[in-house]
């Protein structure tokens, strides 16, 4: 399979390997060294697939130069971080958006599909959160020469977004109630640490919790119902609490791999494994309250420590 991969960061590298590991032909574009029109040229010059690993904010005319060609995309998430550009990017993949998915590579770790499984009809509480300083997160990069300290598309709500799909995955139909949010002096409308408060349809209650500040990694998931308390240490891969905790086994770079498998079992009209797919035409509930998120933040403070 002939697959063209749009941006070349850590993700586009990361994906780049992922398909040759996976036995596709993979043709890298650098994303700073071309341009839409370019992309469309070489479309039209014959791939299978496509990979748009790009800031989220130039997607569009890529993600329609796919569907204009025929040809089904993998886009990194967040998908938009504006509802109105969702809805447009959604409208102009509509030839492909079947065949298509958005990078929620966490619907494929183990603690998601153990809270997948469990029945959460009867929730009361829940709380997601996650946190790392930004500044430890990967060797030879830089968070102020990344697209992540852009006030339009970057910040921690849209880079660590995977909590809001997950909680809207696990209990379809979440309300957004409100965003406050922490910036940063030397970064102007980023939020550095992001607090989101949702409503379940029973009426419960609950938070996702995000923030590039954390000295140690902080990666957990707590969901209490009535009949149980689910609880998924994403960081240490521990489930349950107390006596009953159990090991998980999950590798990072296998939820990728497993998800680009999909991907491509997709596109070749192949059966996928995942349950959760985050397929293009079922992803919007999350994707709109993402982008409902990041543009219901309210700003309520500054950190000072250097995170460039």
């Amino acid at each position: 399979m002939r697959v063209l991969v749009i941006g070349a960061g850590s993700i586009g590298k990361r994906h780049a390997a992922s398909l040759l590991s996976l036995g596709a032909k993979v043709e890298h574009l650098p994303w700073r060294a071309t341009s839409a029109e370019d992309v469309a040229d070489r479309l039209a010059m014959g791939v299978d697939a496509a990979v748009i690993a790009t800031a989220t904010d130039i997607r569009l005319p890529l993600v329609a130069a796919c569907a204009a060609h025929g040809v089904p995309f993998y886009v990194e998430k967040p998908v938009a971080f504006r509802r109105a550009d969702l809805d447009a990017l959604l409208a102009a993949a509509a030839p492909v958006v079947q065949r298509s998915v958005a990078g929620f590579m966490m619907r494929y770790h183990e603690g998601f599909r153990r809270l997948a499984e469990a029945d959460l009809s009867t929730v009361f509480r829940f709380a997601f959160s996650i946190g790392h300083d930004v500044t430890r997160w990967r060797q030879d990069w830089r968070f102020s020469e990344s697209y992540a300290a852009r006030a339009e598309g970057g910040g921690v709500l849209l880079d660590l977004c995977h909590e809001i799909d997950m909680a809207e995955t696990l209990m379809p139909g979440l309300a957004l109630t409100a965003v406050e949010s922490l910036g940063h002096a030397g970064y102007p409308g980023v939020d550095v640490a992001s607090l989101v408060t949702l409503r379940a349809g029973n009426g419960a209650t609950g938070t996702v919790a995000m923030d590039y500040l954390c000295p140690a990694l902080v990666r957990r998931t707590r969901i209490d119902t009535l009949a149980a308390a689910h609880d998924v240490d994403f960081a240490a891969l521990l489930y349950g609490s107390g006596a009953d905790r159990q090991a998980l086994v999950q590798d990072r770079n296998g939820m990728f791999l497993d998800l680009m498998r999909d991907f491509l079992a997709l596109v070749d009209g192949r059966a996928t494994t995942g349950e959760h797919l985050p397929r293009l035409d079922r992803v919007e509930a999350s994707c709109r309250l993402i982008a409902a998120a990041w543009e219901a933040r309210r700003f309520t403070g500054t950190v000072t420590k250097d995170i460039a």
